[in-house]
């Protein structure tokens, strides 16, 4: 029979001493000494998490309901507090014998200040000791790499997993089993806004948008619109639609997870229920999404593409507030179905575990975590900046749009390119530039399209390889250009003895029945910390400007943080120039060496 040891005499023996009317004011000190430590370290954890998983939620649609789910677990925490059961205080010597071997030592060692003290300290379970200090450890490699790559998402979920731990360690150290099942759920709660690891959310997204893009286009068919489906494409009678990330139902499938996970605890379903409540909210979910795609493709077909950009968000929130009052409707029909034994929620509270001395854990262990952790931050930030005592400040430049030249206008970014980039700043444009060329070889000015796309990254928020991902070689062949050369780096005078390395490369895209398209595409990377001079040649390789694209290898990354590269800030400028009539490679260079003479200007932009 299981020995209750909250109710035990000897433990009832060893609390008597410690009411508040006969503890010493140093015995008191102590006791609120270690509460204010462990709540400190808590808040140290969870805001260093939160802080650092904000990057996401702030920059992927997907994930912006990441700035609820911490809210929601604090308040879950605090229904659970309201009913917690009384607290099984753990120990390396339980069960019930060593507390009256115990009790026995306190009376032969008197009643005094210094019995008070021997039976305020217990040494904690060896294993959650072990288990404390391998996850402490680990904090210290998943925070160096954070900071060199801070949007690496097998990151985001070891750092989740170290702070998830010790927090359900601290929470067994202060009442028990009993406490550790009771608070578990609020605790780990805050999984569901993790983002996932790309090698699983790919493969999800590029089913869905296949599946969202056929059921679709059948769907459109069966109610009278012409629709054909093209990969991930619906072909209507205006042009065609494209299933993209946001369009998927991807954002609807893991806020509905949310969602259906947060009305289980509420009505502290069981677990065959709760379940049941998610499949409920994701099947509405994606039922809800499929909907929204045929209406999208009945507008497009009927109106016309420029109303899908307008009702495609509407649509979206409606599927989110759906899912809200649909999992409510069916969280209350499951909790009302079930049968629930009232001694069974019947709670002491948990008073009795805040004042007993005996659940604090000792003052010096909480002391020397929070040390940790403040040398884990001290310790990964000095490795960074000792790498960087030799980076010398870059000139900072901005943009400033031609808004005379002939045919200009502002493109919009879409918001998938957001998504992946994680810019700070962004703003393209295109206009139309006139080539005069030779009169013996060209017999008309040659009209030429210039595209000029401008990016900002702020120090400290993304990775330094991210800039990498907008070279013309990354972007352009995925639109269906073919890459024909790479003609290297030059500089390019924008003012005075100040210079611009442009890296230059060349593509060519057929269509049938006509010549191909050429286009000259220029790309520069600037940071605001660099070694050597901004103009000179080590100043241009540390810049990315040469090798081939990054390939976000595990190999690179690690290459960065021991070569202590973060994010300092960064600038990319990049110029194509596509042309139906043949350009050489000394015409584009000449039209963007007027360009960046014409729009490049130093200082920030207004």
């Amino acid at each position: 029979m299981r020995t209750n040891l909250v109710s035990s005499r000897s433990v009832q023996k060893l609390a008597t001493p410690f009411k508040v009317t006969d503890v010493s004011p140093l015995s008191g000190r102590h006791f609120r000494a270690r509460v204010a430590l462990s709540v400190l370290f808590l808040a140290a954890l969870w805001f260093g998490l939160c802080r650092e998983l904000s990057g996401e939620w702030s920059v992927n649609e997907q994930y912006n309901f990441g700035w609820f789910v911490p809210f929601f677990a604090l308040y879950l925490f605090w229904l659970r507090w309201q009913d917690a059961p009384a607290a099984q205080i753990p120990n390396s010597e339980s069960p019930a014998e060593p507390w009256e071997r115990r009790d026995r030592r306190q009376t032969r060692e008197g009643s005094g200040e210094r019995a008070r003290a021997a039976s305020e300290f217990q040494i904690p379970n060896p294993a959650a000791v072990a288990i404390g200090i391998a996850a402490l450890l680990l904090l210290l490699p998943v925070r160096l790499f954070e900071i060199a790559n801070p949007e690496w998402r097998l990151l985001a979920w070891g750092h989740t997993a170290i702070v998830v731990t010790l927090t359900l360690l601290l929470i067994w150290c202060l009442g028990g089993t009993a406490w550790l099942r009771h608070f578990a759920f609020p605790i780990a709660f805050i999984l569901v806004a993790v983002p996932w690891p790309t090698s699983l959310e790919t493969p999800v997204i590029q089913g869905l948008m296949r599946v969202v893009a056929r059921v679709a286009a059948e769907a459109s068919m069966l109610l009278g619109t012409p629709a054909e489906v093209e990969g991930n494409l619906i072909r209507v009678s205006n042009g065609l639609v494209g299933v993209n990330e946001a369009c998927s139902g991807i954002r609807s499938l893991q806020t509905s997870l949310m969602i259906g996970l947060l009305f289980g605890e509420l009505k502290r379903l069981s677990v065959s229920r709760r379940v049941a409540l998610a499949v409920c909210a994701v099947a509405i979910a994606l039922l809800a999404n499929f909907v929204r795609a045929v209406f999208l493709v009945d507008i497009a077909a009927t109106e016309n593409l420029s109303e899908v950009g307008r009702w495609h968000d509407i649509a979206g929130y409606s599927i989110i507030a759906l899912v809200f009052v649909a999992a409510m409707g069916v969280a209350y029909l499951l909790g009302k179905s079930e049968t629930r034994n009232p001694k069974s929620e019947k709670r002491d509270g948990p008073q009795s575990a805040i004042g007993s001395r005996q659940s604090a854990i000792p003052l010096s262990y909480t002391a020397a975590a929070i040390c940790w952790l403040l040398f884990v931050e001290i310790g990964t930030a000095s490795w960074y900046r000792l790498h960087e005592r030799n980076l010398i400040s870059g000139v900072r430049w901005s943009v400033r749009w031609p808004e005379q030249a002939p045919n200009f206008r502002k493109l919009k970014i879409d918001e998938e390119i957001r998504a992946v980039l994680r810019f700070d700043h962004g703003e393209a444009a295109a206009w139309t530039i006139s080539s005069e060329g030779n009169s013996e070889t060209i017999r008309a000015p040659n009209a030429i399209s210039c595209s000029l796309f401008v990016f900002r990254w702020n120090p400290g928020k993304n990775s330094a390889l991210l800039a990498n991902l907008h070279r013309p070689d990354v972007c352009l062949p995925a639109s269906g250009w073919t890459q024909v050369a790479d003609d290297g780096v030059r500089s390019y005078p924008v003012s005075g003895s100040f210079e611009l390395p442009f890296r230059h490369f060349e593509f060519q895209r057929a269509f049938e029945g006509s010549a191909p398209q050429i286009a000259h595409a220029f790309y520069c990377l600037s940071e605001d910390r660099a070694s050597g001079t901004p103009t000179s040649p080590d100043s241009a390789r540390s810049l990315g400007m040469f090798g081939n694209r990054s390939e976000w290898t595990r190999a690179e990354r690690l290459r960065s943080v021991i070569e202590g590269r973060r994010h300092l800030g960064q600038q990319v400028i990049e110029t194509i120039f596509i042309s139906s009539e043949p350009l050489s490679a000394a015409e584009a260079e000449a039209h963007l060496r007027d360009l960046v003479r014409d729009v490049v200007r130093f200082g920030e932009g207004d």
